[in-house]
């Protein structure tokens, strides 16, 4: 008899399976620096799914030329807001804030969420980056970016998310003058300003919390079959491991939290940014509403329920070129309720 191969189910990449600690996602790196200085990403609230009719673009495809039914899922992108301009330093313990610059006016919503710092002098925390430029002490700049949920209505609250978001592109100098100049003009920004339709995207977010699961559900064990299925219980595991190493290793699964855990996905392809409410179906979005202000179709699905926080960023493993601008001929607003 063949001996049976059954791997374990659940990977342990996606260790351990905590609850994020905060509904706002992180990216931990970006992509690279070519082109003009511009903030690499943005923000939006994902409202659902829907589908397009758009002509076929691959160029290896043999479909090229035709148009083929593509499902989307559409984030609200109102203008996000940039209210201070960060500077980091290398140090021995790693990349740390060094000083950073904060515009003159901030919205008043932003006191929901920080604590926005009071007499600051701007002029001085300019000066000092412009001469740890100068010095080659400065490694990054960021900007303190957050989103205004207040002005749509489909995202009950009116907190502001906020984040950092990377200036990439051109030199530091470059980078330091586009920073200062985006505070000057308010910091108000939108998605078409740093991203085109046919460009490739990373999404981020916080998936859909499952609250406490057992090991059946949590990892993909099998239930127990047959006479063993008959002792009193089906979906738990069969023990916690050997007598030796006496312990219980963090490989063997057990029911805890499933769900409400960041995850990012790559090379998401927009297919159209657009502003009004052409994209909103017959009765509105189910939990969410209508979309009537900016958005982005975004192929394939997102992670997170509607109404979640969902970040982007350039691509920072492209497989392959963007394909600038795709033909979008329909875009389906049939009634998702039934």
């Amino acid at each position: 008899m063949p001996e049976k191969h059954r791997p374990r189910k659940g990977s342990l990449a996606f260790g351990p399976r905590k609850r994020a600690h905060d509904p706002v996602p992180r990216f931990n790196s970006w992509a690279g620096d070519d082109g003009q200085p511009t903030l690499q990403g943005f923000a939006g609230y994902k409202a659902g799914m829907s589908h397009v009719v758009m002509i076929n673009d691959e160029g290896d495809s043999p479909r090229q030329g035709m148009e083929e039914t593509v499902p989307v899922t559409i984030l609200e992108t109102p203008p996000m807001y940039a209210v201070a301009l960060r500077a980091y330093e290398d140090t021995p313990y790693g990349r740390r804030p060094m000083t950073e610059v904060w515009a003159d006016t901030v919205h008043e919503d932003l006191d929901r969420s920080i604590d926005v710092p009071a007499n600051h002098d701007a002029e001085a925390a300019e000066a000092a980056i412009r001469e740890a430029i100068e010095a080659g002490e400065i490694a990054d700049l960021r900007m303190i970016t957050h989103t205004l949920p207040g002005a749509i209505a489909g995202v009950p609250t009116k907190k502001p998310a906020v984040m950092e978001t990377r200036i990439g592109g051109g030199s530091l100098e470059d980078r330091f003058e586009y920073g200062l100049e985006l505070l000057g003009k308010g910091g108000s920004h939108e998605l078409g300003e740093l991203f085109r339709a046919g460009e490739f995207v990373d999404v981020s977010a916080i998936t859909k919390g499952k609250g406490t699961q057992g090991p059946v559900k949590r990892w993909g064990v099998q239930k127990r079959k047959g006479k063993h299925g008959r002792q009193g219980w089906r979906r738990r595991i069969g023990n916690l491991g050997p007598w030796n190493p006496s312990r219980v290793r963090s490989t063997v699964p057990q029911q805890g939290q499933t769900g409400y855990h960041q995850r990012t996905e790559l090379n998401k392809r927009i297919i159209d940014i657009g502003n009004g409410g052409d994209a909103t179906p017959d009765g509105g979005f189910v939990n969410y509403g209508e979309v009537d202000g900016s958005y982005v179709l975004l192929k394939g699905s997102v992670p997170g329920p509607e109404r979640r926080l969902v970040r982007l960023r350039g691509a920072v493993r492209p497989t392959e070129q963007p394909r600038l601008d795709p033909e979008v001929r329909y875009v389906s607003t049939t009634s998702n309720q039934g």
